[in-house]
């Protein structure tokens, strides 16, 4: 396989990437995406998984982020509702008035002062902020903000003598962002084929340059599957003249810049954000299907969210500077949530010992001199590079909601530079499983049901691979050809509902390399609370029998995702 000069390299594949790509082919370019792991191996799978309009950037004066966040928002519900759904979040209040003048000082901007002790926001300044949410998402289809009792029965029962209010508003979830790329991905794919250009899909790959050439090669960390993407042949490093490069790398990106011998100032300045994901029956039963915006100690906003059955919480805020793929959860921090919860809930006694496993990523934000974290700005920015032989264009920081946006301001910045006209946008474009989505839970269940049976695969299966992909379940397990044998298909994955006529067609059709690509990203096998090594061990078995692992690295590419996952996840298997 050749690479065609001309040719946009994106690089990374993270959610960001993914959309530039997926924006690009939609404008005709070909694109060659790498990334040297896996598909949103990065930061898109490290979030609190909140599609959001950033409510606390308002005290920050970032009006014009938070209106274009809610824009985005909107439009996900619409266009992508098998990925996202509304979430109806709580704020305890303690006091009335307070938290005036920390306010003022954030938002013109003031460095706080070393004797400044924090105060809790009060009543009138949320409710203040909130009617500037509701302004900003006048168009939106999500109710507006409420002020309730404490002891109101529909309500999360917080703490009543520390906190007096609870004050509601609306925003969004995502549950597996990993999955929202992939179905980009899958819709930049299709894109491709109608508009006759290339998209090639490099993971576990890097990307040289020398001159105006880049060559792409594999890492050589792929161990446990093939050696390169499925979109990718074998060890062969494959060299072309891209018309611009995107260096979508996430934390990445100064790191990038320096592989690609582009001199730079140093661009992102990462801050370190951690969560964790506990069975407590009690909290998850005090949430119900609410999420509660509590504030920890320092006055950081600290989410608890309902996330199947588990209670997400999280994040912390710190600065880091090592390589963003070894950072993981401290016990200091998770400590510092589990504080922030007892706050809330000091009745349920959380403790370290009710943690079921922890994720920790990097937020990709600008470098700055800001003395906390919290005033650095959520804002992307774009950096171009003119000191090379070709267009380079590095993308820092960027959120999950907003990267349809980033995508259409990168590519008519990239189109511009190369003289081309923008003809398209992604605007209405609905994602790959949200087609003609039914509109109430009762008629999910009755499509569900009607599909059990024109497939014969039972209610759960198809409720199972529904969760996953949306109505392209329907596609994901129709039969193969006739010509194509087909052993077991109807049988789960052990320890699931996944019918393996659905694994073997992910294993083959979502670039899948490793076994913990599989466990992590495609099949979302790391959020089952009953995950067993039994299961991952069959799984390493299918692989094998469809070609993507030698029988003889079976047992090791078990032992190794087994470790992974206790060593990063703190998830016991």
């Amino acid at each position: 396989m050749t690479l065609q000069n001309g040719t946009v390299l994106v690089l990374g594949a993270g959610i960001n990437g993914v959309a530039i790509a997926r924006e690009l082919v939609l404008n005709g370019m070909s694109v060659c995406l790498v990334d040297q792991a896996d598909i949103a191996g990065g930061t898109t799978a490290y979030s609190s998984r909140l599609i959001h309009g950033g409510l606390r950037y308002l005290e920050f004066g970032e009006f014009h982020l938070v209106r274009k966040s809610l824009e985005e928002r909107e439009r996900l519900l619409q266009l992508a509702p098998h990925c996202v759904r509304p979430l109806h979040l709580f704020i305890p209040v303690q006091r009335r008035a307070s938290g005036f003048f920390a306010a003022a000082r954030k938002f013109l901007g003031w460095p706080a002062t070393g004797r400044e002790r924090y105060v809790p926001r009060g009543l009138w300044l949320i409710r203040m902020g909130l009617c500037l949410y509701d302004w900003c998402a006048r168009s939106s289809s999500l109710p507006r903000h409420r002020q309730h009792r404490i002891d109101d029965p529909a309500v999360p029962p917080v703490d009543s003598d520390q906190f007096h209010w609870l004050v509601s508003y609306y925003d969004a979830q995502i549950d597996y962002p990993e999955r929202f790329v992939l179905a980009m991905l899958e819709d930049a794919r299709r894109l491709a084929v109608e508009q006759g250009v290339r998209l090639d899909v490099f993971t576990y790959h890097r990307a040289s340059r020398q001159g105006g050439s880049i060559t792409v090669q594999p890492t050589g960390s792929e161990t446990g599957g093939s050696s390169s993407s499925a979109a990718s042949a074998g060890d062969t490093a494959h060299t072309f003249e891209p018309a611009a490069i995107v260096n979508a790398t996430g934390a990445w990106v100064d790191r990038t810049l320096a592989q690609l011998q582009v001199a730079s100032p140093q661009l992102v300045g990462g801050t370190k954000g951690s969560h964790f994901l506990t069975r407590h029956e009690r909290l998850r039963a005090a949430l119900d299907d609410k999420g509660v915006y509590a504030e920890a100690q320092d006055g950081r906003p600290v989410f608890l969210l309902p996330y199947g059955p588990y209670t997400l919480v999280g994040t912390t805020d710190l600065p880091v500077d090592i390589d963003p793929a070894l950072v993981v959860a401290e016990d200091e921090e998770l400590e510092y949530l589990l504080q922030a919860v007892r706050e809330v809930f000091p009745q349920l006694e959380l403790s370290r010992s009710d943690v079921d496993m922890h994720y920790c990523g990097v937020r990709p934000l600008p470098k700055t001199s800001a003395a906390q974290t919290a005033a650095i700005t959520r804002r992307h920015l774009l950096h171009v590079s003119d000191n090379s032989d070709v267009p380079i264009v590095s993308v820092i920081g960027g959120k999950l909601t907003t990267c349809r946006a980033l995508a259409e301001e990168v590519v008519q910045l990239v189109l511009r530079r190369l003289q081309l006209p923008v003809e398209r946008n992604s605007r209405d474009r609905v994602i790959p499983g949200g087609e003609r989505f039914p509109d109430s839970a009762a008629q999910v269940a009755a499509e569900q049901t009607s599909l059990a049976e024109q497939l014969e695969f039972t209610a759960a299966q198809v409720a199972a691979v529904w969760r996953l992909c949306g109505k392209r379940a329907a596609y994901l397990l129709t039969p193969p050809p006739p010509d194509a044998a087909e052993t077991n298909g109807r049988d789960n994955l052990r320890g699931t509902e996944l019918p393996l006529r659905f694994v073997r067609r992910v294993m083959h059709d979502e670039w899948c390399c490793q076994l913990e690509d599989l466990v992590e990203r495609r099949l979302m096998l790391l959020y089952q609370p009953d995950l067993s090594r039994e299961c991952l061990q069959h799984l390493a078995e299918v692989m094998a029998a469809e070609g993507l692992l030698a029988a003889e690295q079976v047992d090791a590419a078990v032992a190794r995702c087994v470790e992974r996952l206790r060593t990063h996840y703190g998830k016991a298997v």
